[in-house]
């Protein structure tokens, strides 16, 4: 089958990456995700990967990762002007990395692992950022223990029943999952922006980025990983009762991101969450994709550090 097919070239467009990328060193502990070395906690039965950097007043920042993605896919160019305010966290959740355990098959499961990092932590209170398959894990974060969070970023993400999540078996995706000229990060370039000359110059410098860490790096994902996570996807497309009303329980503050050429989640869904959560705010980029937080990387992190700044009971900073 042509879906079978899009895990099998996941697998093996991560397993490109050379053994140079992927090797596990301690380095020292700087604000920054390129040096910040990998820490580890044990909870319960579970051993979880994580960085946490940075200085401020703010409350620490969750950051919550994309499909397969490691703590090796945070772009710094993110990162690290976030971690000027504040701590910011970024969780591997069961199964990824050098995380312990079996990858969950449902977004509440993710939720319910990055909770209990969060206990273990000793965190009660926070600020959040979901990308891609970490905004649906951050809104039943969110929804199961409200308390803990005080705003929320959701980029590149959806509502529970939402529609056309991360259907890889689509043209526009698997052209490219399935070209064999693509190695490693290049497939990342071309379904995370805009097919633009400008989009695909701005992914070029990601890619370049990403690879910017040179020690201490996380084992990449295969296609066990990729074959549970969709299996939560396609869970989270299903919905009872009427469509939306879990969102009408999430108060927080939030700020929805999404670019308008997304093809993996595309932004009819991100306004689906405006349309619905009680309290958010959109904004959408012109020219780019999934990845507009890092094509826009500068834009987004003034606009989210202005947001996480402000103490409004609503949305808009």
């Amino acid at each position: 089958m042509l879906i079978t097919a899009s895990y099998s070239r996941w697998d093996q467009t991560i397993r490109n990456l050379s053994f140079k990328e992927m090797i596990n060193v301690p380095t020292a502990d700087t604000a920054s995700n390129m040096t910040a070395p990998t820490k580890f906690l044990a909870v319960k039965n579970e051993k979880y990967a994580y960085r946490r950097f940075g200085s401020g007043p703010a409350l620490p920042l969750l950051l919550l990762q994309h499909f397969t993605g490691t703590l090796d896919n945070w772009d710094p160019a993110v990162t690290d002007p976030l971690a000027q305010r504040g701590e910011v966290i970024l969780f591997e959740s069961a199964g990824l990395g050098r995380s312990s355990g079996k990858v969950p098959e449902t977004v509440a499961d993710m939720a319910a692992h990055a909770l209990a990092f969060l206990d273990g932590l000793g965190l009660d209170a926070c600020d959040v950022l979901g990308f891609s398959l970490g905004g649906m894990v951050a809104q039943q974060m969110t929804l199961d223990r409200p308390a803990i969070f005080r705003r929320m970023i959701l980029v590149g993400t959806t509502p529970r029943g939402g529609g056309d999540i991360m259907h890889l078996e689509k043209p526009s995706l698997s052209k490219f999952l399935n070209d064999p000229s693509l190695k490693g990060y290049s497939v990342l370039q071309k379904i995370f922006f805009a097919p633009t000359e400008s989009s695909q110059a701005a992914g070029a410098a990601f890619v370049n980025r990403l690879l910017e860490r040179k020690e201490d790096r996380e084992p990449v994902s295969g296609g066990d990983v990729a074959k549970a996570q969709m299996m939560a996807f396609r869970d989270w497309e299903k919905f009872t009762g009427k469509r939306f009303a879990d969102l009408a329980a999430i108060r927080q503050p939030t700020l929805v991101v999404n670019g308008i050429h997304d093809e993996m989640i595309p932004i009819s869904n991100s306004y689906a969450l405006v349309e619905n959560l009680p309290n958010a705010v959109l904004m959408a980029y012109p020219d780019s994709g999934h990845g507009s937080l890092f094509q826009f990387h500068e834009s987004f992190t003034q606009q989210a550090k202005a947001f996480l700044a402000s103490n409004s009971p609503f949305a808009p900073y």
